[in-house]
């Protein structure tokens, strides 16, 4: 399966202190006015006004909103990935991660002899949902899905199944080969429709709807898995 690359949507990296400080505020005030105004009403103008920075500051990095928004897209994917990886360390520190797991012992295998896939699950769909629910701009840009809003497109599924291919593989004690590439496409595309589907029912996302979909990719993941 071919590896997705994703080319960095900055014209320039920050690479002083002061000019990282101020992309930053540049990408918070971004998602603050996409829950506000949504994206056809975005603005590079409304962005350096709410950061607080010259509009020269903006254009320094992006040359507009798309590249923006993109780059704010790209920045939710990493703060997703330390998520489910703060969420797996404090799994592997959990009551089942005790001295009687011996010292080969994968990480995350707990009692259900899969690996610890099941956690693994939780967490990924949990940190997303919580991030959806939370996140500021979330809701509408996510990993990129949703640039511009309701312009559905591949590339951005397979950037996040690529990126918990290389964060779970290890956890699993799998080899992060085009199998399991594969394998994490198709959930995080199963995911992504539910998910959304889950949100367009209720605003906070449909309970109902979420545990069907979670169901539904434990069926998938312990047919494939375990």
């Amino acid at each position: 399966m071919r590896t997705v690359s994703h080319a960095t949507p900055l014209r320039r990296a920050p690479v002083q202190r002061r000019s990282a400080e101020r992309l930053t505020r540049i990408l918070d005030a971004c998602a603050d006015l996409l829950d506000e105004v949504g994206y056809d009403a975005l603005s590079t103008r409304a962005v350096a006004l709410r950061a607080d920075v010259p509009i020269g500051s903006v254009y320094r990095f992006f040359g507009n909103k798309r590249q923006m928004a993109d780059a704010l897209a790209q920045r939710n994917l990493e703060r997703y990935a330390e998520r489910v990886t703060e969420r797996l360390t404090e799994t592997d520190a959990g009551p089942d991660a005790g001295p009687d797991a011996g010292p080969d012992a994968r990480p995350g295998a707990g009692p259900d002899g899969g690996g610890g896939w099941r956690g693994a699950l939780d967490a990924v769909l949990d940190e997303y949902l919580t991030m959806k629910r939370t996140a500021p701009g979330f809701s509408l840009i996510d990993f990129g899905n949703q640039i511009p809003v309701g312009d559905r497109h591949a590339v951005p599924n397979h950037r996040v199944a690529e990126r918990l291919t290389e964060l779970l593989s290890g956890y699993l004690g799998r080899r992060p080969d085009d199998d399991l590439r594969r394998v994490f496409l198709v959930a995080v595309e199963t995911a992504d429709t539910l998910v959304q589907l889950a949100f367009r029912v209720a605003p906070n996302g449909d309970e109902k709807i979420i545990e069907e979909a979670r169901e539904l990719l434990r069926a998938y993941l312990g047919r494939v898995l375990d």
